[in-house]
């Protein structure tokens, strides 16, 4: 068995929702992406804005997340979840930890932008269930918190998406 690394700095830092798509996910801890500042503008889909680690080659920006290892084989179906190639293009990208051990690890970065776009409020709540299961810095964690959501008009979705952590 091949293992790939996963840094995942969105809804995928949650277990329940990775294990959704990737069942061998094991969680190796906090690590941070160089360079990059979190953004909720890539363009769903369904509509609102998700997550994003926008490049911006600013020493001073960070990316908190969390990095898994998972078999490669299942990498299929999470490019399918990340719409890989429409929504999301992929990258490997080396990610340190506080101790400073770095990892090549994929992740993925958005394709279409939107500032305009705002998240659903269960998006929004997988992403800080993530954060807080990770144990990211309470200050990053205060500044997802302070990202305004949205309401999903597809209330099945919306119920769907709110069960997946209870």
């Amino acid at each position: 068995m091949t293992t790939l690394y996963y840094f995942a700095y969105g809804s995928n830092m949650s277990m329940a929702r990775l294990r959704q798509r990737v069942p061998s996910a094991e969680k190796l801890g906090i690590f941070a992406l160089a360079s990059h500042e979190l953004r909720f503008d890539k363009k769903g889909r369904d509509g609102s804005g998700k997550c994003n680690a926008l490049y911006t080659g600013n020493d001073s920006d960070t990316v908190f997340g969390t990095l898994f290892s998972m078999k490669a084989d299942e990498k299929p179906t999470l490019d399918e979840a990340e719409s890989l190639g429409v929504g999301y293009g992929d990258k490997t990208v080396t990610v340190t930890n506080a101790t400073g051990e770095s990892f090549e690890a994929l992740t993925y970065y958005a394709l279409r932008l939107d500032a305009n776009y705002q998240p659903y409020d269960w998006y929004l709540n997988h992403v800080l269930i993530g954060a807080f299961e990770t144990g990211l810095p309470l200050d990053y964690i205060a500044k997802i918190e302070a990202v305004e959501s949205k309401p999903d008009p597809d209330r099945s979705r919306a119920a769907t998406q709110w069960a997946v952590h209870d």
